[in-house]
């Protein structure tokens, strides 16, 4: 939010630098992101100055030239070429010395420099109005008054506006402070206990005065129909109005802060909006027929055209100010296009009113229309400024517009909001700010903050919450309102420290995750981190139990369209990271992420953490030495692997093929008892979807059932084997059907205590094979730790795995 320092110092009197003000600021807990310099025209005029014309000569190599002398209070007049056609002596004229930068109206700026123009020597210029940002002429140089004093700044004599923005970063709870009055009021607090500020003085606000008085004419009618989505609702009416440009110190300060000046009846509210932080909105009378303003929600599917020309459906939770017969404005958020001011209105309904926040949070997002009343509104405005407002905005409108307030205050207001009443006890205030502040200077500081204190014990303090502070509800919100005015920097460093131990859960996720974490990026793997909010859309994508639409967790106020469920897995975000990557031209991929999922399962919300992998692209760096080869499954099952063995759990694996509408082919992971998780080729109509180009490995582990068998995870040292290993090779001709994990889990049913490994080194499909047959060249390792192994038990074992293999798999020995 933006603040104008010379606006916030009309209603806080105060002799301060602005980088000081700024910094008391930030330590009361309006935190300044940045100040800014402000002029009303670009550049400010700076270098340009007043001169007097006191000699003018032809120039004697250009006819439309001429050459002047030109005092501009310097101890010696400057030599100045000039074609303009009006130059004479005598005149006071603007001008730029050498080293001035003009901004003209149009074009780029450009700098003064000492030069010469066909042979005569040049020391600055003589200025005409769109020459230096003043306006739009070109016919002549801008000839001043002859009571202009020579050497004046130019600045000081148009009169240049200037001031300082300062730019403060609001949290959501602070809409107190979304105005200048409630800036003004903390400055003003913070100056008065701020014991290193002793040397300023804290004046007291200077609040706008309303020199409009209201008539006793009959009101427009106000119906409220929706009293829960409005609470208070007064307005006023304005007659014989004048739509005009806003004078100059109206535009002045609107441009301060950021706003375009429309005309006078808009700037008004605007100027309201930012001074008391209560939007205001403005009718053309004409267009309120029957005399009547209704409060209402819409009808569901409810059509009505806003000021930005959109027709838009509506909802039946949208609060609308209607006529007797037609919708004018959606309330607290945006007008409708009939109803607006226009040059030809004369007569002007203003409405103050209180919305709720949650109707007009609702709407504002639902129909993508962000404006500063709806971000006002939605985050609690004051209702006791709601007439203040109104009547300051009525002033401002009889001052600037010449209107004629031509009707008494309908004020609708059937159940006053009640200020928050809360109970501080003092030595928990204490315990918690870690320093005991005086009893005199806690109540000091709230009566400052407008609290009523209701009652006062020995070391308790009823109070009531001004109702500008919505965001005040409990005592902790009581202490940080102490705290923030004490000063955060006056709770002194103790000499002394306490902490209390906890004890770590066992097995502990959190451990766990960094070891699994850095041995993948070991492993040549990037960490991903995603946002649990995704798509509605991507439920669509597959056909699958676990992402239907009615499993997923949907939010209730979603931020985008893009944002409107919980993920209910982590592949689609991973494949939105590689898209991205590949269209800048990086496609080689080893990705990790940690999250979670979320699902609707019989009524109840179910959050499942999960580790991905994903792997595309090649699966080694490009180099002369060697050919680059694309990643493969085997790639991403390496890493499975490792993950697999550093919990402990690699022998006990079992894998099965598995098949899911995301994957063209997969497997399953686990061991005898628990599904540990999938990983396969992600199917081509994902790939397609997400714009991608090239295969895609993914593997999903249910974190919580590996860390559920963490127990197994010890490492266990032992000795280096003393005899050798053997191995033997078997070339087979199987089904297709039949996987390698098949053959590995039944060589080991065969023979656990000697063998060792079982690997896949070669696979064959094609040629000279039997129709829907494959050849495997699968290796299998033997070893015994007592002794070395004769070729009798070698042979032995190896004809019982292949007469196994040949019973339950139909294999075939090939030569």
């Amino acid at each position: 939010m933006k603040i104008s320092y010379n606006w916030l110092k009309e209603l806080l009197p105060v002799d301060l630098p602005v980088a000081d003000a700024a910094s008391i600021l930030t330590n009361t807990g309006l935190e300044v992101e940045g100040v800014d310099a402000f002029v009303s025209i670009e550049g400010g005029l700076e270098g340009l100055v007043v001169g007097e014309v006191i000699e003018k000569w032809k120039h004697p190599n250009a006819d439309r030239l001429s050459v002047t002398k030109v005092n501009v209070g310097g101890d010696e007049p400057l030599q100045i070429v000039c074609g303009a056609p009006n130059v004479d002596s005598g005149q006071k004229v603007v001008v730029a010395t050498v080293g001035t930068k003009l901004y003209p109206s149009e074009g780029d700026p450009f700098e003064i420099k000492k030069g010469k123009i066909r042979g005569e020597v040049s020391m600055g210029m003589i200025c005409a109005e769109d020459e230096i940002g003043l306006g739009a002429s070109h016919d002549g140089i801008m000839v001043l008054n002859a009571d202009a004093q020579v050497g004046m700044a130019a600045a000081d004599y148009f009169g240049i506006y200037r001031d300082h923005t300062i730019e403060i970063g609001l949290t959501p709870n602070r809409t107190d402070a979304m105005s200048h009055i409630g800036v003004a009021r903390d400055l003003r607090v913070a100056l008065l206990h701020a014991e290193d500020l002793q040397d300023h003085q804290a004046p007291s606000l200077v609040f706008p005065e309303s020199k409009a008085s209201a008539s006793n004419s009959t009101p427009v009618e106000i119906d409220i129909q929706a009293p829960e989505a409005c609470p208070r609702y007064a307005g006023l009416v304005l007659s014989n109005i004048k739509v005009a440009p806003s004078p100059e110190w109206l535009q002045n300060k609107l441009k301060a802060i950021d706003l375009e000046p429309i005309n006078n009846i808009v700037d008004i509210t605007n100027f309201v909006l930012h001074e008391f932080g209560h939007p205001l909105h403005a009718f053309d009378l004409s267009k309120v027929k029957g005399n009547k303003v209704v409060v209402r929600l819409a009808k569901e599917g409810e059509k009505f055209v806003t000021l930005d020309g959109k027709e838009r459906a509506l909802l039946n939770s949208d609060l609308m100010i209607c006529n007797e017969s037609d919708p004018m404005c959606i309330a607290g958020v945006f007008g409708g296009e009939e109803s607006g001011i226009s040059d030809a209105t004369t007569d002007v309904f203003l409405e103050s009113a209180v919305f709720d926040p949650v109707y007009v949070r609702k709407t504002s997002k639902h129909h993508l229309l962000h404006t500063d009343a709806a971000y006002r509104f939605e985050r609690g405005v004051d209702p006791e400024t709601t007439i203040p407002a109104m009547m300051r905005a009525a002033s401002l409108m009889v001052e600037i517009a010449g209107a004629t307030i031509a009707s008494a205050v309908n004020d609708v207001y059937p159940k006053a909001i009640e200020r928050m009443a809360i109970s501080v006890s003092l030595s928990r205030m204490n315990s918690l700010i870690g320093k005991d502040i005086p009893k005199e200077k806690v109540v000091a500081i709230l009566k400052d903050l407008d609290f009523e204190i209701t009652a006062d014990a020995d070391d308790s303090i009823d109070l009531l919450a001004p109702l500008y502070r919505r965001d005040v509800t409990r005592e902790a919100d009581v202490v940080e309102e102490v705290l923030r005015i004490y000063g955060y920097n006056n709770i002194e460093m103790p000499s002394r420290l306490s902490s209390t131990l906890s004890y770590a859960p066992k097995p502990n996720p959190e451990k766990w995750m960094h070891k699994i974490a850095d041995m993948l990026v070991a492993r040549g793997f990037q960490e991903t981190m995603s946002n649990s909010l995704t798509k509605s859309s991507y439920s669509e994508l597959l056909d699958s139990p676990e992402l239907q639409g009615d499993t997923a967790v949907r939010m209730k106020n979603p931020l985008s369209s893009d944002l409107g469920q919980l993920r209910q897995t982590l592949l689609f975000q991973g494949l939105e990271v590689i898209g991205r990557n590949i269209n800048h031209k990086r496609a080689d991929l080893r990705l990790f992420e940690f999250g979670r999922t979320y699902h609707h399962y019989n009524g109840e919300m179910v959050e499942t953490p999960y580790l991905g992998m994903w792997l595309t692209g090649l699966g080694t760096p490009e180099n002369w030495t060697n050919d680059s080869a694309k990643g493969t499954f085997t790639s991403l099952r390496g890493g499975l692997a490792s993950v697999f063995a550093r919990f402990g759990l690699l022998s006990d694996i079992k894998e099965k093929p598995y098949e899911h509408p995301k994957y063209a082919e997969a497997l399953q992971f686990g061991t005898k008892k628990k599904v540990l998780g999938t990983a396969g080729l992600v199917s081509s109509k994902l790939l397609k979807a997400f714009d991608i180009d090239q295969p895609v490995y993914y593997a999903e582990l249910n974190w919580n059932e590996l860390i559920a068998l963490e127990q197994k995870s010890q490492v266990v040292f032992q000795e280096p084997e003393k005899f050798p290993a053997v191995r033997r090779d078997l070339s087979l001709l199987i089904d297709k059907a039949t996987s390698f994990g098949d053959i590995r889990n039944a060589a080991f049913q065969v023979e656990r205590k000697f063998l060792r490994e079982v690997g896949l080194f070669d696979v064959y499909e094609g040629k000279n094979l039997p129709q829907n047959k494959q050849s495997y060249a699968v290796s299998f390792i033997l070893q015994d730790k007592e002794a070395t192994m004769t070729d009798k038990k070698i042979d032995k074992i190896m004809s019982k795995i292949q007469q196994t293999l040949e019973k339950e798999f139909g294999a075939e020995l090939r030569s």
